[in-house]
């Protein structure tokens, strides 16, 4: 057991690793091709750190996994809005001051609604992940307008910060880029295949729900380029960076991650489990917009203290629920 669960720590690590060269590679074609650098901030950057779950997810899907690829897209937001908020927001304090920022918590809102009443029948099929996928690229449209009105110049900088923005500015080689992209998409497919091998054996020897384990595990572990570029961004005071990464990733997550599975490996799943976890995303996504929204429109640290503790008890209440009813 010791053995699976090293394998696993180790595929989540390639996975965000892998993902960060793959996002910089791309970010400097981007750059070379002189793309907006509002495209280069929101769709390559800002999206990027939802890449491991969307590998995930995929790989799930391919082999027949879909409730992993859910429980991953779902446990993953929850993890944005609670766990990572509520760190971001004990180290720093955050100040909501950006109209775009402003104008994206009501997208990201209406992103979850939308997503929740496109699966509300327990059916993830074609026609489901076409529609999440029209919603997910109507929600880029959008953020980048809304982005390109308000900013000249964007503040986003790589996920896990492994490179800094003087570094991309100052060193955009192609060949270097070419280079992490090839490297990326090497490791990728073998960490991801390590990821779902060692998590299904986890399952069979727990007695464990795919739903359960996308929910918990998974989620917090692909969620750590997401919670480095947070923790990083509080640190340094970046507000706009720290909140945009989280409802980006949020947008990605219940989008097109939650879409890959209907595409690649239409199913029925468990609406119980769904409605459960769903919920409770519904519910943290409006405590994180009120908060972030409130009178002061400040993320304090003791409400961010709120947002940790409701992931604790979310948590707990899950691997309860799941022990007595197995």
């Amino acid at each position: 057991m010791l053995i699976t669960l090293s394998l696993l720590i180790v595929g989540l690590m390639l996975l965000v690793y892998a993902s960060d060269r793959l996002v910089y590679g791309a970010s400097v074609f981007a750059q070379s091709l002189k793309l907006p650098p509002a495209v280069i901030g929101i769709v390559i950057v800002g999206m990027g750190t939802s890449l491991p779950e969307l590998f995930v997810a995929t790989d799930a899907a391919i082999h027949n996994l879909p409730e992993i690829a859910i429980g991953t897209a779902i446990g993953s937001s929850l993890t944005n809005l609670l766990l990572i908020a509520g760190i971001g927001a004990m180290i720093y304090p955050m100040n909501i001051q950006s109209a775009v920022l402003k104008k994206e918590l009501p997208l990201m809102i209406i992103v979850i609604l939308l997503a929740g009443l496109v699966v509300s029948n327990g059916h993830l099929g074609l026609r489901e992940g076409g529609l999440l996928f029209f919603i997910g690229f109507a929600s880029l449209f959008l953020m980048i307008k809304m982005l390109h009105k308000t900013l000249t110049q964007v503040r986003h900088v790589l996920p896990l910060e492994t490179l800094s923005r003087f570094e991309l500015q100052t060193n955009p080689r192609n060949s270097v880029a070419l280079f992490w992209v090839v490297i990326a998409l090497l490791i990728i497919p073998v960490a991801t295949r390590m990821i779902i091998d060692n998590v299904f054996i986890i399952m069979q020897q727990y007695h464990l729900s795919g739903f359960l384990v996308g929910l918990t595990l998974l989620s917090i572990g692909t969620s750590l380029p997401e919670l480095a570029t947070t923790v990083v961004a509080a640190l340094r005071r970046e507000n706009e960076l720290a909140l945009g990464n989280i409802i980006g990733a949020n947008i990605f997550n219940l989008t097109f991650v939650l879409g890959m599975p209907a595409l690649l490996s239409p199913s029925t799943f468990n609406m119980q489990a769904f409605y459960f976890s769903f919920t409770v995303l519904v519910v943290a996504g409006l405590l994180f917009s009120l908060f972030s929204l409130g009178r002061k429109q400040r993320l304090n640290r003791g409400k961010g203290i709120f947002l940790l503790v409701c992931f604790i008890v979310y948590i707990t209440v899950l691997c309860v629920a799941h022990s007595l009813l197995t």
